[in-house]
Formats: structure tokens, C-alpha cells, sequence
């Protein structure tokens, strides 16, 4: 499978250096991290398609990273595979109660364990709906691929944040999208945003399309108005 990135999380350098190699080796685009706090962070910058993660690690162990991830809505569909040397059924049944979609214990084979992570993402695939380059809704049309927004047949080049943030509410009308997800898709990891800068981008937006286009859902977040 080509362009599929895997977070590998595990505090031992020498798991990390050898199944890195032979994830590297099949094609994978692979990080690495050794705790589930260092993990945690590098998620949300390098945006894995699955995360590799042991269970028993300093800091942050494997469970809570996994729990705290499926926090964040954008980390709520993101493959997890737990690969730990703990064979008990509780701690088994621990890591799925988290969040995990399997639970694969060491020592594995490097091709028996890419063969159950490819068939994992297979899986996966066909659920998956290709983010539309083009959205037309109402009144309004947008291309993620130049950035512009047709808006009454008016062209309109916005910035960045608020052409994304445009883009996130019309791409589901029907949907309340958090703040806590409009910062984490939106803004992510590039600085540190508080509540008010969504609120100042919102407002930037009705001023430009009318403020009766979206709706505020206090104390939730906000919709686009179809």
C-alpha cells in the first residue's frame, strides 16, 4: 500500500529500530516515539493512518494514550494496534475497552505482522470517503484546490484559516462541528489558538457571505446553513 503512515510507539529502540526497518521496508512511511506522551504529540503532527503502540511504556503508558486519543474527534477513526508481550485476557480486553482495533502480541514475525496490519487497512479502505476537492452547496462554490469560493457567482479568494474553515463546515451541512475539532482540523499544531480565534474567523466569514449562512450552537460549535 502506497503513501499509509504508521506511528510506531513503543519505549524500547531496539522494537523501534527493527520493525521500523521492516515497515520501512514494505513501503510504509514510518515515526517513531517512546512514550504515549511523546506519541500523543507526534500523532497529531505527522497524522497516521495507523498507530503500532505498546501497552507498558514510562510516562504515558500504551491504554491511556489510545483512551486519550479517541477523545479527539480527528483520531476517532484512526487504525490502532496494540503489540505488547502481555498475553493476559484482561489486559487484552483492557486495550480494546481503550480503543484499539486489534491486539497483537510479541514476538511476531515482521511479515506476519505487516500481513495483519495490510489486511487491517483493507478493511478500513472502503469506508472511507475521498475528501472532495470540489463542494458545491447552496449559493456556495468551493475548491480546496485553488482555494477559491464562488459565492453568488462572486469569486472570493479568502485566507488560509477561513477558506479551511469554510471548507470544514460546508463539507457536512447537515452536521455541528465541536470547536474542539475545528481547532484540531483547522488550526492543529502550528500554534497555540484559544476559543476566541474560531469566534473571530466565524465572524470574518458572516461579514463576508451574511450572518444568517451559519448558526452558532452555544456551547457546541457551529453548522453551516444549507
Amino acid at each position: 500500500m502506497k503513501n499509509i503512515k504508521i506511528l510506531l510507539v513503543d519505549d524500547e529502540p531496539d522494537i523501534l529500530e527493527f520493525i521500523g526497518y521492516n515497515l520501512k521496508k514494505e513501503g510504509f512511511e514510518v515515526e517513531t516515539a517512546q512514550n504515549g506522551i511523546e506519541g500523543l504529540k507526534q500523532a497529531k503532527i505527522f497524522r497516521p493512518d495507523l498507530i503500532l503502540l505498546d501497552v507498558m511504556m514510562p510516562q504515558m503508558d500504551g491504554m491511556e494514550m489510545c483512551a486519550e486519543l479517541r477523545k479527539l474527534d480527528s483520531f476517532k477513526d484512526t487504525l490502532v494496534v496494540f503489540l505488547s508481550a502481555r498475553a493476559e485476557d484482561f489486559s487484552q480486553l483492557a486495550g480494546y475497552d481503550a480503543g484499539a482495533n486489534d491486539y497483537i502480541l510479541k514476538p511476531i514475525k515482521p511479515k506476519v505482522l505487516v500481513s495483519k496490519l495490510n489486511a487491517l487497512l483493507k478493511l478500513k479502505q472502503p469506508n472511507e470517503a475521498p475528501k472532495d476537492e470540489y463542494i458545491k452547496l447552496n449559493n456556495f462554490e468551493i475548491n480546496r484546490e485553488t482555494y477559491k469560493v464562488n459565492f453568488q457567482g462572486v469569486d472570493f479568494l479568502l485566507p488560509r484559516k477561513e477558506f479551511e474553515l469554510l471548507a470544514l463546515l460546508a463539507s457536512n451541512p447537515e452536521r455541528v462541528f465541536k470547536r474542539e475539532e475545528i481547532l484540531e482540523k483547522v488550526w492543529g499544531n502550528e500554534v497555540v489558538v484559544g476559543g476566541r480565534t474560531i469566534d473571530v474567523h466565524m465572524r470574518k466569514l458572516r461579514e463576508k457571505f451574511g450572518n444568517d449562512r451559519f448558526s452558532t450552537i452555544k456551547g457546541i460549535g457551529y453548522k453551516i446553513n444549507d
